[in-house]
């Protein structure tokens, strides 16, 4: 299957929806949110610390507190942290209590924070991922890291599998200044969070299944398709029919459906870090564009919903995943 063939998606759907959808970007409030089921927001590439990603913080605060919604958690998706701290970057850092805590703060965001690790994660402060698992081992804090993969079931309607997408192919190039491999997952470590997956995909599961990471399986943004993380996991999300896929990485919202294939992938990359162009914006898809924001989950008994919202709190685009794969636009 050639490239652009593996991008097409399911064309019925999309044209019938078309209309709406442009309604949907249009539109300056968002719609009237359920308070059924579980909610959940989530959000990738955020970790600066300057202006967007606080705008994107209280954006996801007023969301909450205009729909009178206690998040069951919020979904940290990776780059959690851009930049090198000049202090070192610790468990006591200052940017723990200013970019996370104080960022989310618990009055709006009583619940965990699940969070998985991103490129810069461990690139950009040496020994930076084993911080942030060491962080999540503090008392009192909403951090949840517990391992660099890890697995949590939600009231009997979800499954989340958290991965860490920093495999050597992926993460480990050489440093173009130094001429060193950069950190990532050891082999080892990647042996064994293939067997691990496998296992966890094997066994009895919610309702719906979600798995998050990183980096994506298929984007239409700047950096593309992940092929070693393709080839390593896609088997598993069709055979185990896992309903979504959760990434960041590229530095935008999308939304993309696969012919043929029964996975969603859902990319919420517009936490914080400067947004940049989808690369393919021609290639058919529900939904994409180059934009700060966030992504409101509710999961009920037959329906897994995604809500891409912007920086004013406007839906952007939102879709409906049903217990057997169907999709639903709106």
């Amino acid at each position: 299957m050639n490239f652009l063939s593996r991008r097409r998606t399911l064309k019925t759907l999309f044209c019938s929806s078309a209309a709406l959808a442009l309604n949907l970007q249009n539109r300056s409030a968002q719609g009237e949110v359920s308070k059924n089921g579980l909610h959940f927001l989530a959000i990738g590439d955020f970790g600066t610390g300057a202006a967007d990603q606080k705008a994107v913080a209280k954006a996801m605060q007023d969301f909450a507190n205009n729909n009178s919604l206690k998040p069951e958690a919020l979904l940290m998706i990776g780059d959690n942290f851009y930049g090198s701290t000049k202090d070192g970057f610790t468990t006591e850092s200052k940017r723990w209590k200013l970019e996370i805590e104080e960022m989310y703060p618990a009055a709006s965001f009583p619940g965990p924070m699940y969070a998985v690790l991103g490129n810069h994660d461990y690139h950009d402060n040496e020994g930076g991922q084993e911080v942030q698992l060491a962080y999540s081992q503090k008392a009192n804090v909403r951090w949840k890291m517990p391992n660099k993969w890890y697995r949590q079931d939600f009231g009997g309607l979800l499954t989340l599998i958290c991965l860490d997408s920093n495999l050597p192919a992926v993460s480990g190039a050489k440093d173009k200044k130094t001429g060193k491999p950069r950190t990532s997952l050891t082999s080892t470590e990647e042996t064994a969070q293939l067997e691990w997956l496998k296992a966890e995909l094997a066994k009895p599961r919610a309702p719906f299944t979600l798995v998050m990471a990183h980096h994506p399986l298929y984007s239409n943004g700047d950096h593309g398709d992940t092929k070693a993380i393709i080839a390593q996991w896609e088997p598993l999300l069709q055979k185990h029919q896992v309903h979504a896929y959760l990434c960041g990485h590229d530095h935008d919202l999308q939304h993309l459906e696969l012919e043929g294939k029964f996975t969603s992938h859902i990319l919420s990359g517009g936490g914080g870090a400067k947004t940049r162009k989808l690369e393919h914006p021609e290639r058919t898809m529900p939904y994409g564009k180059d934009v700060h924001g966030f992504t409101h989950i509710s999961v009920e008994k037959d329906a897994l919903i995604f809500a891409h919202h912007d920086v004013d709190g406007g839906l952007l685009h939102r879709c409906t995943k049903r217990p057997d794969g169907k999709v639903e636009i709106g």
